[in-house]
């Protein structure tokens, strides 16, 4: 017999993980009526009696996860059923071989039942938290603070010199068009567009960008800027408060946010109700407070953002 595995790299997902989901599937269909069953969840393949149905493909399909994501769904299926048939004998060798019985084995099985047990739990809270007026109430609140932030649509020309940057401007003085000039002079990759920049908001650009081209009005040109890309003159074409994205296009976005959220929420209360033992480490004393004294103000975050927008 000649054996397959999906995505035609050989790969094989874990067989106690396997075991352990086809357990629980049978677990749930076990509470579904024989007949309406038999319907909606037909045996693909028998092997020495033994049945994989419908259902049994489409979990192993979600454990395999993006080793099948090229595939067109009916290699798709197929491959997955083969391997499942695959698997069946393989598990069905390794038991007469007594490999189940090994403590490393019963180990893992035990590992793998916690890890679904966890999962179906989570994912149960997770959906469980994802409602109609809980995503409303992040939408809402995420637009009230994007809606107070402000956004700069400007242009600029970055040259590598101060007399470079000053020649420039007095270039534009002259009455030299800012589009044409960036194009001509300026370093910046986004230059064929006239140096323009679109619309940001202060965090994304360097502090001593961000702090002259929000100081600016629209229509005004900045003097020589330098920042750790060399010299820039700006130019602020429009002011604008940030406009919140529809609803819709973030939508799925809002859906993780109050899953893991619900998730994480979840799991914190379930510790602190634990009575949780390291013994891998000494028992902590107390440590010393460590809140800075009055006039001591924390340090400031090294993170700088690039001068072209993320």
């Amino acid at each position: 017999m000649t054996t397959s595995s999906p995505a035609a790299a050989g790969q094989r997902f874990r067989l106690v993980s396997a075991l352990v989901g086809c357990l629980a599937l049978a677990m749930m269909s076990a509470t579904i009526p024989g007949p309406a069953r038999a319907a909606d969840d037909p045996v693909l393949a028998k092997v020495n009696g033994s049945e994989i149905r419908k259902s049994d493909v489409a979990v192993a399909e979600e454990d395999l996860g993006p080793s099948l994501a090229q595939m067109d769904p009916a290699a798709r299926a197929d491959s997955v059923l083969t391997f499942l048939i695959d698997m069946k004998i393989v598990a069905k060798a390794a038991e007469e071989k007594k490999l189940g019985d090994s403590e490393e084995f019963k180990r893992r099985l035990a590992f793998a039942r916690d890890r679904l047990l966890m999962d179906s739990l989570l994912a149960s809270e997770g959906k469980a938290a994802v409602t109609d007026e809980a995503m409303k109430k992040v939408y809402d609140e995420a637009s009230k603070q994007i809606s107070t932030e402000q956004e700069v649509h400007a242009r600029h020309i970055l040259v590598e010199t101060e007399d470079e940057a000053k020649a420039v401007k007095a270039e534009l003085e002259k009455g030299a068009d800012f589009a044409e000039l960036a194009k001509k002079k300026s370093k910046d990759p986004g230059s064929a567009d006239g140096g323009d920049l679109g619309f940001f908001t202060k965090e994304q650009m360097v502090p001593e960008f961000s702090a002259v081209a929000f100081s600016l009005e629209p229509g005004k040109i900045s003097d020589p800027v330098k920042s750790q890309f060399g010299w820039h003159i700006i130019k602020v074409e429009e002011k604008r408060n940030r406009k919140a994205p529809e609803f819709d296009q973030v939508k799925s976005q809002i859906e993780a946010y109050i899953s893991r959220k619900a998730q994480a929420d979840y799991v914190a209360k379930l510790r602190e109700a634990a009575k949780i033992e390291r013994m891998d480490k000494p028992a902590e004393t107390a440590k010393p407070d460590t809140k800075p004294s009055d006039g001591m103000a924390p340090t400031a975050k090294d993170n700088v953002p690039p001068a072209a927008k993320k």
